[in-house]
């Protein structure tokens, strides 16, 4: 439910009361807000249902102008936000990689049929045996071809392989079947070779349980047992609004205009963090273009998107819409900067309609560690995955520091050291281009030696090595 996802900010003649009902442009006619606030904390908004599903504490930053949220306060924000989606049902050839949220059993007995394990004969009782085409059952003394896999008929006691046996007719012109010189002693053995019903498994019997992240095998098996559809994790749905007048998006740019950094890569990137890309739309500076790209439900091409990301537009300047046309629309802020750099200026906003914008700032690299500091967790959420983990690895370089602010800094992870590299300012991609993963160096700085929490790359094969150090699966806190 749409309405599961919303949050708000407290406004100016709510605070004072311990409990506010949220303003019936933002609620839904199937939820209310309750909020709490204490001293020196984070504001909370509590969404309560009217249905039985769980209500979910929603951090709402304070009001612009205030301090910033740390970076390891931020990620922590952008997953507290949001709830995960319902539950969808996916056709198997879709399933491979998602997250199963009801246990796949037997609908019937595998395999479902006593079924010959070779190819040969369906043999009942002591040779030598007439051969017959009656295919469904079996008189004492008689056999009928069978290839693997095929349907054993009733009398039938065993089978008999293929090269152990041989054709031959008798005085009467009876075709017979009998051992050959290469049969094994003790050919054929009562019940050799025949696949019980039900030697796999028993009808209802459970075959994958919920929780499996399905492969290749499970998706497999699903269809053996009969299933044509699994129920699965919900997925984000993430849209893409690139802008900038001065984007130009093939050949070489001209002074005063810049390559498309962004749309070759960032569906990929968020298919990576476990979204699915809805497509993008490019608009100019223009205020109306940023109003009717956010607003409009025919914007992107299929169903409306449950993230919208966008590119620039978060700064100060007279052509950065993002804050303006969240508010027209009806939205807002729930995180407005982060204390790190680069990536300061990202912003994360709720839109009436259960919608998340996501607002990266327009230089390459600031936006990317934007995207990993607060677009992942968000997506982490919504998939309805725990927020992921932070590594600790160790420093093999002195960080100056940087008051107030936590640098993120690409590294190469070498011999188990991370190296920071160099072509690491906000508008490069040089530096990350070769980097294993981001440092998170706190605000004081970091000596060489010292452990520095990391975050991996989406991309890169260095994920369990850098993650092998810190606890996985558990997301590590620490204040920056």
């Amino acid at each position: 439910m749409d309405t599961l996802r919303r949050s708000r900010p407290l406004t100016g003649p709510e605070i004072g009361a311990n409990t506010v009902r949220c303003d019936p442009t933002f609620s839904g006619p199937s939820f209310q807000c309750i909020i709490t606030f204490r001293k020196g904390a984070p504001l909370l908004v509590q969404e309560t249902t009217v249905s039985s599903r769980t209500s979910k504490l929603l951090p709402a930053w304070g009001p612009s102008g205030h301090t910033s949220p740390t970076w390891s306060e931020a990620r922590q924000l952008a997953f507290d936000c949001a709830a995960p989606l319902a539950p969808v049902e996916v056709p198997l050839s879709s399933a491979a990689g998602r997250t199963l949220t009801r246990d796949v059993a037997a609908l019937q007995e595998l395999p479902h049929y006593d079924s010959s394990a070779m190819d040969g004969w369906a043999i009942s009782g002591c040779g030598p045996w007439v051969i017959t085409d009656k295919r469904k059952f079996l008189l004492p003394g008689s056999a009928g071809v069978i290839a693997t896999g095929g349907l054993v008929p009733a009398g039938a006691t065993s089978i008999l392989r293929k090269e152990s046996g041989e054709i031959h007719q008798d005085a009467a012109g009876n075709t017979l079947l009998r051992l050959n010189d290469t049969a094994k002693h003790g050919e054929p053995g009562q019940g050799r070779h025949i696949r019980p019903a039900g030697e796999e498994a028993a009808a209802g019997e459970v075959l994958i349980p919920a929780g499996t992240e399905l492969n290749p095998g499970h998706v497999a098996l699903a269809a053996v047992a009969g299933h044509d559809h699994l129920q699965v994790r919900g997925k984000p749905l993430v849209g893409i609004v690139l802008t900038g007048s001065e984007v130009v998006t093939a050949g070489v740019p001209e002074p005063g205009h810049v390559r498309d950094a962004f749309g070759p890569q960032l569906g990929l990137v968020i298919s990576l963090l476990g979204g699915t890309p809805a497509g993008s739309v490019r608009i100019g500076d223009s205020y109306g273009e940023w109003l009717t790209a956010l607003g409009g439900s025919e914007t992107l091409p299929g169903p409306r998107p449950d993230v919208t990301i966008t590119t620039g537009g978060t700064g100060c300047s007279g052509t950065d819409h993002f804050r303006n046309a969240v508010a027209a629309l009806g939205g807002h802020l729930l995180l407005d900067g982060i204390a790190m750099r680069p990536g300061h200026p990202a912003v994360l906003a709720g839109l009436p309609d259960g919608r998340f914008v996501v607002g990266l700032p327009g230089n390459p690299l600031a936006a990317m560690m934007a995207l990993i500091s607060i677009g992942a967790p968000l997506l982490d959420a919504l998939g309805g995955r725990s927020l992921s983990a932070v590594g600790q690895v160790t420093s093999a370089a002195d960080v100056d520091p940087c008051p107030g602010r936590t640098s993120l800094i690409p590294f190469r992870l070498i011999e188990g050291l991370a190296f920071p590299v160099p072509h690491t300012g906000p508008g490069m991609l040089r530096g990350l281009a070769a980097a294993d993963g981001v440092m998170a160096v706190p605000p004081g700085g970091l000596l060489s030696g010292e452990t520095v929490s990391v975050l991996p790359l989406p991309w890169t094969e260095s994920n369990n090595t850098i993650l092998s150090t810190a606890n996985r699966g558990r997301s590590t806190t620490w204040h920056a």
